[in-house]
C-alpha cells in the first residue's frame, strides 16, 4: 500500500500533482537520461564537476520517490560509452562520485527495500569501481522492493552487439547453428533480461534525442522531455512526467475500440452504384 503521506507534504505543489495521479496505472519501468550537468554549473559559473555533484541530490531523491510510489524499476543512465571521451578529470570525478553515493546511501537503498544493479560494460570500469558496485549488488540482492538500475559504460548499441555476441557463443557450445531466433529470445539475453522494458522514458534539459539508451527496450515507451537540468529535477517533476504519461494512450500499433468499430461500420455499410 502506498504511503500518500510520504510523498508530499500537506498543501503542497506536490500534493496536488499527487491527487492527480492514478496509482493504480503507474508505469512499471521509468528509465532517465539524466542531461544537464554541465550546462546547470555553466549558469552558475561552476565547474562542470560541480553540476554533476549537485546530481548526486537528484538521484537520491528520484530514486526514493520512486521506491515510496512502488514502481518496479527505475533506470538511470549515468556514465555512456562514449564518456569516455570527456576529461580526464571530469570521468575520474564521475567514478569518485559514484564510489561516494554508494557508501553514503547503501543504508538508505536497504532501509527503502531498493535492490541495486548495474548494468552495462561493467568490467570496462576501474577495479575500485567494479568493487563498491559488486558490494552494493550483493549487499540489496535479497531486497524486494523497487529495482534500482544505473545504466555505467552503456551504449544501446553496444548492448545489442554484446547481445549478439553472447547468443553466438551460446549457440557454439550447444551446437545449435540452425537456431531460429525470435525477439524474445534476443530480449531474454538483454543486460535486462527478464525485467520489463520502460514504458516512460524521461529526459531532462529539453534535448529531443535518446542519446544510444536502452535502443531495443524503449520501442514502445512514451517519452516525456522537461527543460529542467538534471540537478534541479525533483519529485514534483517525477509526478508531472507521470501524469502526462498516464495522458497518454498507448495502442502499441493497433487502434482503439471505437476506431476498429468504426472501420467494421465502414466496411458493412452498403456501397452505393
Amino acid at each position: 500500500m502506498i504511503d500518500l503521506s510520504k510523498l508530499a507534504e500537506p498543501g503542497s505543489i506536490e500534493q496536488s500533482l499527487v491527487d492527480k495521479i492514478d496509482l493504480k496505472r503507474l508505469p512499471r519501468h521509468v528509465a532517465v537520461i539524466m542531461d544537464g550537468n554541465g550546462r546547470w554549473a555553466r549558469a552558475r559559473k561552476l565547474p562542470r564537476v560541480e553540476g554533476h555533484r549537485a546530481g548526486i541530490d537528484a538521484v537520491r531523491e528520484i530514486v526514493e520517490t520512486a521506491a515510496r510510489l512502488e514502481l518496479p524499476v527505475i533506470t538511470l543512465y549515468a556514465f555512456s560509452v562514449e564518456n569516455w571521451k570527456r576529461p580526464r578529470y571530469e570521468v575520474a570525478t564521475l567514478m569518485m562520485l559514484l564510489k561516494e553515493y554508494l557508501r553514503k546511501e547503501l543504508a538508505t537503498l536497504m532501509e527503502n527495500n531498493i535492490r541495486f544493479t548495474p548494468i552495462g560494460r561493467v568490467e570496462g570500469l576501474d577495479p575500485s569501481v567494479q568493487r563498491e558496485l559488486r558490494y552494493a549488488e550483493e549487499e540489496t540482492a535479497k531486497n524486494s522492493g523497487l529495482l534500482f538500475q544505473i545504466a555505467l559504460n552503456y551504449g544501446g548499441r553496444a548492448e545489442i552487439v554484446d547481445t549478439c555476441n553472447r547468443i553466438m557463443a551460446l549457440l557454439r557450445e550447444r551446437e545449435m547453428s540452425d537456431a531460429i531466433i525470435d525477439e524474445q529470445f534476443f530480449a531474454d539475453h538483454l543486460y535486462t533480461a527478464d525485467i520489463d522494458d520502460p514504458d516512460l522514458l524521461i529526459r531532462t534539459s529539453g534535448e529531443l534525442r535518446v542519446s544510444n539508451f536502452l535502443l531495443w527496450q524503449i520501442a514502445y515507451a512514451e517519452i516525456h522531455v522537461t527543460k529542467v537540468f538534471w540537478p534541479d529535477f525533483r519529485r514534483r517533476h517525477l509526478f508531472e512526467a507521470i501524469i502526462d504519461f498516464q495522458s497518454r494512450e498507448r495502442r502499441y500499433g493497433g487502434v482503439d475500440e471505437s476506431d476498429a468499430e468504426m472501420f467494421i461500420e465502414a466496411e458493412g455499410s452498403p456501397r452505393s452504384s
